[in-house]
C-alpha cells in the first residue's frame, strides 16, 4: 500500500499537464509572407503560416507606397501595426483568413500579441518594369509575452519577406 502511494506521490510531483503549451521559439524563417487576393499598396494583413502556427503582421494604413523609399520606413508594434504569434489545435491554411467565411477548425489553443517592436519597410523599384514595386519587410526588436508574464525571446523571423506591388 504504502508502494501505491509513493507511486502516486511520484507521478503527480513529475507530471506535466498536457493543457500547458511550450513555446520553445517561434521560427517562420522559412515560411513564405502570405496574403489574400491581390496584394496592392491597400493591402494590410500578411502572415505566415507554420503547421500550426501563425504570425499574423496587420500593418498601419499608409506603409506600403508606389514609390521608392529613401529610407526604411518604420511602424511600432503595437501602435501604428500589429504582431500576432497564434498555436492551433490543427493544421492550419490561408483559408483560415481570406474565406469570407473562415472555417471553425482548427480552433486557436493560443494567442500572443507582441508587446514591443518595430516593422521596417524598404522598397524599390523593380529594375524591369517601372510599374513594379518591391517591398521588404523585416521586424526588429519584437518581443512577446504571454499570458503567464512570460517572455518569448526565440524569435526567428527578422526578414518577415518581400512583396510586389504594381501602380497600374
Amino acid at each position: 500500500m504504502k508502494q501505491r502511494i509513493v507511486f502516486f506521490l511520484v507521478l503527480a510531483l513529475t507530471g506535466c499537464s498536457a493543457g500547458d503549451l511550450q513555446i520553445d521559439a517561434i521560427d517562420f524563417e522559412s515560411a513564405s509572407v502570405a496574403y489574400c487576393g491581390a496584394v496592392s499598396t491597400d493591402t494590410q494583413l500578411f502572415f505566415k503560416l507554420n503547421d500550426r502556427d501563425a504570425l499574423i503582421l496587420q500593418l498601419a494604413s499608409g506603409l506600403l507606397r508606389n514609390e521608392p523609399s529613401d529610407a526604411p520606413i518604420e511602424s511600432s508594434i503595437p501602435g501604428g501595426s500589429q504582431l500576432t504569434y497564434r498555436i492551433f489545435d490543427g493544421d492550419v491554411d490561408s483559408g483560415y483568413f481570406c474565406d469570407d467565411i473562415p472555417p471553425a477548425k482548427p480552433g486557436v489553443l493560443e494567442e500572443i500579441l507582441a508587446e514591443a517592436g518595430k516593422v521596417r519597410i524598404e522598397t524599390v523599384q523593380s529594375a524591369t518594369d517601372t510599374t513594379r514595386y518591391e517591398h521588404t519587410i523585416s521586424l526588429q526588436g519584437v518581443s512577446f509575452v504571454n499570458d503567464k508574464g512570460e517572455r518569448l525571446t526565440n524569435l526567428f523571423v527578422e526578414d518577415f519577406g518581400t512583396i510586389t506591388t504594381s501602380s497600374q
